[in-house]
């Protein structure tokens, strides 16, 4: 370790030790806060005693008797607490009963003192605060499982939570809005979600939030605001450099900034959009294949759309969606007309000034010969008038348009528009696909190579097996960890992928599971088919119900199953079925298949 990576986990552990101390402040604020109230509550039932040792008595024969300390605490200890038991050792003279009457309007007025000091403060925004502080740390602190670090719960981090708890995997949520915060708790999640109401920016409320943690797997910044965004990557990178970090950026220039810093995952929704449309235009089942991996469990089948691929595209709105789709469209060789209500100093070449919805600025677009319509503005208004203005010209346009509020999905979805772009559910699609597992983002990565028959062939298979809507997603490693009782059986060289995928109960029906990739050694082979080799160390994803998950998992580490699912020929499982049923010829677990 470097010394300047020294120097950066001190103070990461000074950034940490301060946020716990903040977040240990609340007994040192309630003692602070009822100093007061406590010290006239003392000193009443101090005085209070006091005077019942000096006042004499009477006994029982009429002597005078002085009660002691002891006696003159416990009578006060059941009064001033109203319970009240009785006059003891002694019935008490008038002077003594007058001294306790006083005492008891005294420790009236102390415990109201008392109490409503006590509600003050439970009332208190900074008791409140440092006591949410302490919880939540205390919550990080306990988390046995990995777990992912996001800095903002807005739409995109609301859809990729979801995404990531039907998965089964933690998370915790860092958002500066106390009823986004709140938001977390309403959710129907399957586990608890920790949750504070904190700047991002502040590297000890990071640090508080589990960003060294041993069990912090990666740390996303979907804040509305770029520059926390910048301020979460630069964090993590100088606190922490081994923790995976993605964030998203709307521009170029902050994507640089943040580039600087390490190699975090910067997600710009407007770029994918059009990386998008172009896959689109080459390959519809590629692009339909990835909008359904990237969805996540649960997700129903998209549309195949089919953009055109020869014609001219119309484009409103020249901001930074309409920059991307205009140069994407043209590397993939169409013509572009641009209209733009404020052009500034553009020199874009075919460029028409005006505002879309105008039947005159339509009319200069020639719109009734193009293809294609792009209504990109960041108003939702503006571009929903102007798909209608669009179709009313020429019906038969593949429309695209871009949809800034989540509160207009029933608008956008009445109009039925051809390829939607909403940002934030790009952004959460994309973090899924990193997050979830590496291997699902180097399959779709690699997916964009493939041609449109390929893909449409994998999108039947897990059709066949799946239905409509995507169950499961999962990794396999194929380590004596992970696999213990395919060890033997990988280094035969004969462990072939459609012997694995085999049900464990009747070897004869096959796994309802498509392997889609099988990485080894940093090399990628996409949906192998089963005669594929199987060697120890490979990782494989696989698709399918969630039956076939826990089928293989049987698989890899029951021998006997193995067995099975590999000769057909059923073992005992037991030591000592082994032992009673084992011949001399047999041998302990086949190594070739039938």
């Amino acid at each position: 370790m470097t010394r300047q990576q020294r120097r950066a986990r001190r103070e990461s552990v000074n950034a940490a030790a301060a946020s716990e101390a903040q977040a240990s402040e609340t007994v040192f604020l309630v003692l602070r806060r009822m100093r007061a109230p406590l010290i006239v509550l003392i000193t009443i039932f101090a005085v209070s005693v006091l005077g019942l040792t000096l006042i004499p008595g009477v006994d029982g024969q009429g002597r005078p008797f002085r009660m002691g300390f002891f006696d003159a605490f416990y009578v006060m200890s059941y009064t001033a607490t109203t319970i009240g038991f009785g006059e003891i050792p002694y019935p008490f003279t008038y002077n003594q009963r007058m001294w306790v009457t006083i005492s008891i309007y005294l420790t009236v007025i102390g415990w109201a003192y008392a109490i409503g000091s006590l509600l003050a403060l439970l009332q208190d925004r900074s008791f409140r605060s440092a006591r949410a502080l302490q919880r939540f740390r205390r919550t990080v602190d306990r988390l046995a499982e990995p777990f992912v670090l996001i800095a903002g719960y807005g739409r995109a981090g609301e859809v990729l939570g979801h995404a990531l708890d039907a998965l089964g995997r933690r998370f915790v949520v860092l958002d500066v809005d106390p009823d986004r915060v709140d938001a977390v708790d309403l959710d129907a999640f399957h586990a608890d979600v920790p949750g504070l109401a904190a700047d991002a920016r502040e590297p000890g409320r990071l640090a508080i939030a589990g960003l060294g943690h041993p069990r912090c797997e990666a740390v996303v910044a979907l804040t509305d605001d770029e520059e926390v965004n910048l301020s979460v990557v630069m964090t993590a990178n100088l606190l922490q450099p081994d923790v995976q970090v993605i964030a998203r950026a709307t521009s170029r220039a902050m994507a640089e900034r943040m580039a600087a810093f390490g190699s975090p995952g910067v997600i710009n929704p407007f770029d994918r959009f059009g990386d998008h449309l172009r896959l689109a235009l080459r390959s519809p089942a590629a692009y339909q294949l990835m909008s359904w991996l990237e969805s996540g469990p649960g997700a129903a089948l998209p549309e195949r759309t089919r953009p055109p691929r020869q014609g001219r595209w119309v484009v409103c709105g020249y901001g930074r969606l309409g920059r991307e789709i205009t140069a994407d469209l043209r590397a993939e060789g169409l013509e572009v007309t641009v209209v733009e209500p404020h052009p500034g100093a553009s020199e874009e070449p075919d460029l028409v000034v005006g505002d879309g919805v105008e039947p005159e600025v339509l009319a200069r677009t020639r719109l009734a010969d193009a293809v294609g319509f792009v209504a990109g503005t960041d108003n939702d208004t503006t571009n929903l008038s102007l798909v209608a203005a669009a179709r009313r010209v020429n019906g038969s346009l593949f429309v695209a348009a871009r949809q800034n509020r989540p509160a207009s999905a029933p608008l956008f979805a009445a109009m039925d528009i051809d390829a939607l772009l909403v940002p934030t559910e790009v952004i959460a699609h994309e973090v899924y696909a990193q997050v979830a597992t590496p291997l699902l983002w180097r399959f779709l990565r690699e997916l964009q190579g493939q041609d449109d028959d390929w893909a449409a062939g994998i999108v039947d298979r897990l059709l066949d097996l799946c239905g409509h809507r995507l169950q499961a997603l999962w990794k396999v490693r194929l380590t004596p960890e992970e696999a213990p009782a395919l060890s033997r059986w990988l280094g035969s060289g004969e462990a072939r992928l459609g012997d694995l995928l085999r049900d464990p109960e009747t070897r004869e029906d096959p796994l309802h599971a498509v392997a889609l990739l099988v990485l080894r050694n940093g090399e990628a082979f996409l949906a192998p088919d089963d005669d594929f080799v199987l060697s120890a160390g490979d990782e494989v994803l696989l698709a399918g119900r969630p039956s076939a998950r826990r089928a293989l998992s049987t698989v890899l580490f029951v021998d006997s199953a193995l067995e099975y699912v590999v000769s057909g020929r059923r073992v005992p499982e037991s030591w000592i079925w082994r032992k009673l049923s084992r011949t001399p010829a047999e041998e302990p677990v086949s190594t070739t298949r039938s």
